[in-house]
């Protein structure tokens, strides 16, 4: 047990006790300590949020970045104005061809160069077409893409160097697609719409007749009328 002495003569300070208490060390040190401790510990936490954050808005801005839009423009050699947008989606492997016509009618052109398939939607029919994609395609789909390296690209065709060609493809009438099994892009783009099968042809012949053609630039100065016509079931 711990007595209390009697204060010396010379003692300055006086000294209180209670007989029987032990003395008790200063809290102040580990008080400091533990406060350090939990801001250290909203310090880490708020970074961490800091930098999920910064993450989560990098991913979303990721997707909108990869869209790029390239306007083709120019007169074709038979005089008629080429107005076209071209919608490049990198991420999906997507390329979506928007043409429009003289008297403003717009028919829709989508490469799905991921799956290698084609579809058309041409402006004044209530029908898509789908075939597979060849080494053409690819050629003709990849011209478009060192245009695509700004959010917006404009390209101007010069006239005098377009080469235009045709191509025809037969529309396999008795082979109608269910639009359900078909890829997320071709449902939109083709929804409510009957969707047939078509394949290359080299012409209609003299007993079939062509219905429609859209016409196609590519930055290669190249321009492509494709020509639908029904082959017999």
């Amino acid at each position: 047990m711990v007595g209390c002495g009697r204060p010396s003569e010379h003692s300055v300070e006086e000294v209180r006790c209670t007989e029987g208490v032990p003395a008790v060390k200063p809290w102040f040190p580990h008080k400091a300590f533990w406060v350090s401790v939990v801001v250290c510990l909203l310090v880490v936490l708020i970074a961490l949020v800091l930098t999920g954050n910064l993450g989560n808005s990098g991913m979303l801005e990721d997707p909108a970045q990869s869209i790029h839009i390239v306007r083709i423009t120019g007169p074709d050699p038979t005089g008629t104005v080429i107005n076209q947008s071209t919608v490049v989606d990198k991420e999906n492997d997507l390329v979506t061809f928007s043409v429009t016509s003289p008297s403003n009618l717009s028919s829709t052109v989508l490469f799905d160069v991921k799956h290698g398939l084609v579809c058309y939607k041409p402006a004044n029919q209530e029908t898509c077409f789908l075939r597979e994609m060849d080494q053409s395609d690819y050629q003709r789909v990849g011209s478009v893409l060192p245009e695509s390296t700004h959010q917006m690209s404009q390209f101007q065709l010069s006239g005098s160097e377009i080469h235009r060609q045709t191509e025809f493809l037969g529309v396999l009438g008795g082979r109608g697609v269910n639009v359900s099994t078909l890829e997320e892009p071709f449902q939109a783009l083709c929804r409510d719409s009957p969707v047939h099968w078509t394949r290359r042809a080299e012409g209609p012949g003299r007993q079939r007749l062509v219905y429609f053609c859209i016409d196609i630039c590519f930055p290669s100065n190249i321009c492509v009328s494709v020509c639908f016509y029904y082959l017999p079931e």
